[in-house]
């Protein structure tokens, strides 16, 4: 049987007040990837996730950020490596100190786009996430997109997880649009469970260009904050399941 992760960005709390329904979420997912102070989310935010993840199975991921909770951590920051590697670690430790069986490490928003290509920047946060996983006596895997992170990752021993995106647009080359551009955000629930179903089956998208690009995802995701991320999910979890592919956790 195909299986495949399925994962969404959760725990995203601002001022006290949740960004999405991670209740419903929570229900159809198979890896949360929570935030854990940098952009969003607090010490309450946190345990809540963890709880909800027990109840439904799911397994608990990191989601730390450029420290830029005004921004939501979607601005790009210049950051010595020292001090990220630091804002990191403490973020790691935030979600520990909640109860958290962390799992595995994705970082969040400009962060996430920043490890890509900054090899510096992907070396401090897998710095961050090596201490992180020598406390917890075990390696954390990565969550991410191939480039510098997955480098570095290799570079120190982290397993590296690709991660594929149901509700992003991608270009003809095969990296994500802009969030600022036509086409970045997808919100049809099923045209994002149709592109879920094919990208298990046959590894492809199709671009906003109308190409077909090849994009390899062994976790796919889907943002909680989106106006119809909980309707996507559950069209996405339904078009999985009838399709007989299996929605499991790898870590």
């Amino acid at each position: 049987m195909a299986a495949i992760d399925l994962n969404a960005d959760l725990g995203e709390t601002v001022d006290g007040a949740p960004t999405a329904d991670d209740e419903a979420m929570f229900a159809v997912i198979s890896s949360a990837s929570v935030a854990c102070g940098g952009h969003a989310g607090d010490a309450a935010s946190m345990r809540d996730c963890v709880k909800r993840a027990a109840r439904h199975g799911v397994a608990v991921g990191a989601h730390p950020s450029y420290p830029d909770p005004a921004g939501f951590g979607r601005l790009p920051m210049t950051m010595a490596p020292d001090e990220l590697a630091a804002s990191v670690a403490v973020q790691l430790g935030a979600l520990v100190a909640a109860g958290a069986d962390v799992r595995y490490v994705k970082p969040h928003g400009a962060l996430y786009h920043a490890v890509t290509s900054d090899r510096a920047q992907a070396d401090a946060v897998a710095r961050a996430i090596v201490d992180q996983s020598e406390l917890l006596g075990r390696p954390l895997p990565v969550l991410g997109l191939d480039g510098a992170i997955s480098a570095a990752a290799a570079s120190v021993g982290l397993p590296f997880v690709r991660e594929a995106f149901l509700d992003r647009g991608y270009t003809s080359a095969g990296g994500l649009v802009p969030r600022t551009a036509p086409g970045a955000l997808l919100h049809d629930p099923e045209e994002v469970a149709a592109r879920a179903v094919r990208l298990v089956r046959e590894g492809v998208v199709v671009a906003v260009d109308g190409t077909l690009v090849a994009v390899d995802g062994a976790s796919l995701c889907l943002h909680g904050d989106s106006p119809a991320a909980v309707a996507m999910a559950r069209a996405v979890r339904s078009a999985l399941d009838a399709d007989g592919i299996e929605v499991r956790a790898p870590w």
